[in-house]
């Protein structure tokens, strides 16, 4: 007996050490595919460290201006410019840079503000930027528990890496001082990264968007150095399968053939002619129009959609540190980025308004119930967008990024079972009463059960709007149907639609609720947009979508 169990302990203890093993090269991989991108060395035992002249520079910051004697603009980019020497960072920065650091917080923010930032924040944030290696110690060691450690998350590589507010907030503040590396960024089609653009831009061509923007940055860090926020921001590469393997996890990149054949009902459509996705009441997926690099010109003169989702939840710049730029088949989502900020106007007019109190509630990982999809649209695509090979790729991307993988394949896994009991007796029944009505009945008994399935508590609708419009040039009717196919086909429980006021969509209400009371389903939506794009490309009909589908339109 006492051998047997002398036996069970060692064979119990030889598997967990097995599995702090196994954790600990998984640890080390996810180090060592991120660390080129970081401002960090590697010490002993493996331990993170900044260099001894680096600490010596944030130290000096950390004890206020009369110590550093880094009490305004000019000279803050000095004492960048010697923490990046010290780093041996050879790449430099954007030319302009210093005199845009200079003429922001010396000239456009007020004598009181910047003294306040130099006296107080600017150490507590040198204070953040030494406890960096710390901060990415503790990452790895909480990540054995979860798994999403920090690490360039590829392209084709779905994935999560999960981040402390606290760790963003060091991230981000080696991005206003530009200490990380950029000279192979661009081998791994990673997005821009440091801040010396956006000052630099602010300098060589100035704008009062470009101020406004900044301002939301810096409030950031003013908010952080007030109060450190304790949750954590989840960042989730999605992807639709290019190949189908048996064992694949992730739903296969659908053909033509697929949107053809769907039998999914269309989901409720709202119709918002005012207001604004990120002001959407909770328990919505909230589109960002993304350009394909994530954050698009956030971190320079980019100031529409997206780069200002990226200022006012500026936690989403993380993202930037480790995402490469999105495939056709691809999306990224994340989950729980604090808004921090309130604005006014949009693109020239946009207006920094002051601070902004999120108070939406956290779930058990202390992410913030936000969440944020970002999907490119293609880019001025002209004709060409109403080309089937395009029309796929536009409704494939949606789909991608509406798409929550395990709940749609639990669904559809279920959904053929269900269908595969149901035929088998409707075929009993035919073959004794050959009743066409009583099979159409068992069959929509069927559906009912499938859909009985949705969980109405964690099922999440879309709060959407002119994606891929306005910048990028495309024809919004056409967008409008591509998302609504995409989120009915997702299973997502009704899509809300902002039109931002755009002439085009004044009759989007009116067409969507004919489209309702057709009873149709997503193949027959499909097909319809697959015949209107045929004939405009033919030249059959120069009208758009809506008018085509309903000529009583036509004024």
């Amino acid at each position: 007996m006492g051998s047997s169990v002398s036996k069970l302990r060692v064979a119990v203890e030889s598997k967990l050490k097995s599995q702090k093993a196994r954790a600990k090269m998984e640890d080390r991989a996810e180090l060592d595919s991120i660390l080129p991108y970081l401002p960090l060395e590697i010490g002993s035992s493996r331990r993170l460290l900044w260099p001894s002249k680096v600490v010596e520079a944030l130290e000096a910051l950390s004890k206020g201006p009369d110590h550093s004697r880094v009490n305004c603009g000019e000279v803050l980019s000095i004492a960048i410019s010697d923490i990046r020497a010290s780093l041996s960072l050879a790449d430099p920065l954007a030319p302009s840079a210093p005199q845009g650091y200079a003429l922001f917080f010396d000239e456009l923010m007020s004598r009181a503000d910047s003294t306040n930032w130099f006296a107080q924040d600017i150490p507590k944030l040198a204070n953040l930027l030494l406890r960096l290696p710390f901060l990415v110690d503790v990452h790895y060691q909480n990540a054995q528990t979860y798994g999403y450690g920090l690490r360039i998350l590829g392209q084709q590589e779905s994935g999560v890496v999960l981040l402390s507010q606290e760790l963003i907030g060091a991230l981000l503040a080696c991005s206003l001082f530009c200490l990380f590396p950029t000279c192979n960024r661009g081998l791994r089609h990673l997005p821009t990264i440091n801040f010396d653009q956006l000052f630099a831009s602010l300098y060589d061509s100035y704008s009062e968007n470009q101020e406004n923007k900044l301002r939301c940055i810096v409030h950031y860090f003013r908010r952080i150095c007030l109060q450190m926020p304790t949750g954590s921001v989840s960042f989730e590469r999605k992807l639709l399968s290019l190949g189908h393997h048996p064992l694949q996890s992730c739903v296969s990149y659908p053909d033509a053939g697929f949107w053809t054949e769907s039998t999914i009902p269309l989901c409720p459509f709202q119709v918002h002619s005012s207001g604004l996705i990120e002001d959407h009441a909770i328990g919505t997926l909230e589109v960002d129009f993304a350009n394909k690099y994530l954050g698009g010109g956030a971190l320079n003169r980019g100031c529409v959609q997206e780069e200002i989702r990226f200022m006012i939840n500026p936690e989403l710049i993380a993202g930037m540190l480790f995402l490469p730029s999105m495939a056709d088949n691809e999306s990224i989502e994340i989950i729980g980025a604090e808004r921090f900020s309130d604005y006014t106007g949009y693109a020239s007019s946009f207006r920094f308004a002051g601070d902004y109190v999120d108070k939406r509630s956290v779930d058990f990982l202390g992410r913030r119930n936000t969440r944020i999809v970002a999907i490119d649209a293609l880019c001025s695509p002209r004709m060409k967008q109403y080309k089937l090979k395009y029309l796929l790729r536009e409704t494939n991307k949606a789909f991608c990024g509406f798409l929550d993988q395990s709940k749609y394949s639990q669904y559809m896994r279920l959904s053929k079972i269900m269908n595969t009991v149901q035929l088998n007796e409707t075929s009993s029944l035919l073959v004794e009463t050959n009743d066409e009505g009583s099979r159409t009945e068992e069959l929509g008994k069927s559906d009912e059960k499938c859909g009985q399935l949705k969980d109405p508590e964690n099922y999440v609708g879309i709060a959407t709007g002119n994606w891929g419009c306005g910048a990028f040039g495309g024809d919004p009717e056409l967008k409008t149907i591509i998302q609504w196919l995409a989120a009915s086909q997702a299973l997502r429980p009704f899509i809300s639609y902002y039109t931002f006021g755009l002439e085009a969509l004044q009759s989007l209400d009116q067409v969507s609720q004919w489209i309702i009371t057709q009873k149709w389903n997503v193949g027959d939506l499909w097909n319809m947009l697959i015949e209107y794009s045929s004939q405009k490309l033919s030249g059959e009909t120069n009208v758009g979508f809506f008018t085509w589908l309903l000529p009583s339109l036509r004024k």
